[in-house]
């Protein structure tokens, strides 16, 4: 794909590997409510939906519950205090990212996450100083599936929608990135559950790897 001008990223479950922090998480909460833990296999579709849909898999809580604003901190504070226990890049992201960087293709990421949660999970990660933007869910009054933040990324960056690549792992990514005008990728490595059904989702091209986007990136597909 020539002439790219930037590379977004969603964080949870594309650039970033965050399913064990957040399983780890959400069955310290279960432990206080007097559950039992869950297996992470069971936990880790769920991660890309953040605290709202990691709740109601653990307590079968959604947002419309009275219990759910208290569950939700309570989850939340766990998480905030074991932020990169165990979470890293997936492997071969870091080559995607000194790709990018080589071919003076800017690089940023573009993510639901809350903001008192995103930059430093960014820092830890050793990736504030490369990134070109780091939007998080709360920069704007809209989040994805709005196309605003990655318009917003694009401004910031300096670089055209139509020359700008966005990869994310769930559909409101894609959803976004294509009401952007963007070059749209389904990161299949990341938190898809049975149920997603990403062919249907109306993106560009699927991912099985990060290397792939490389591959991608070049034209070779």
């Amino acid at each position: 794909m020539p002439d790219v001008d930037a590379v977004l990223f969603d964080l949870d479950g594309t650039l970033a590997d965050t399913g064990p922090d957040m399983a780890a998480a959400l069955n310290a909460l279960l432990a206080e409510e007097g559950r039992g833990a869950l297996p992470y296999p069971a936990i880790r579709p769920q991660v890309s939906h953040g605290a709202r849909g990691l709740i109601s898999l653990g307590l079968g809580v959604d947002a419309t519950d009275p219990s759910f604003a208290g569950l939700r901190s309570r989850f939340l504070d766990h998480y905030q205090r074991n932020l990169c226990r165990d979470t890293k890049l997936f492997d071969g992201m870091e080559s995607v990212l000194s790709y990018c960087e080589k071919r003076n293709i800017e690089w940023g990421i573009v993510t639901n996450k809350p903001h008192y949660l995103t930059e430093p999970l960014v820092a830890e990660l050793g990736l504030s100083a490369r990134a070109a933007c780091v939007i998080s869910g709360d920069s704007l009054s809209n989040c994805k599936p709005h196309p605003d933040p990655l318009l917003y990324a694009c401004r910031l960056i300096g670089g055209a929608p139509q020359r700008s690549v966005y990869v994310g792992d769930a559909s409101r990514d894609i959803e976004a990135g294509n009401s952007a005008g963007m070059v749209t990728l389904v990161a299949a490595f990341g938190y898809l559950g049975d149920s997603d059904q990403p062919d249907t989702w109306g993106a560009d091209g699927l991912v099985d790897t990060p290397s792939a986007i490389i591959t991608w990136l070049d034209g070779d597909r």
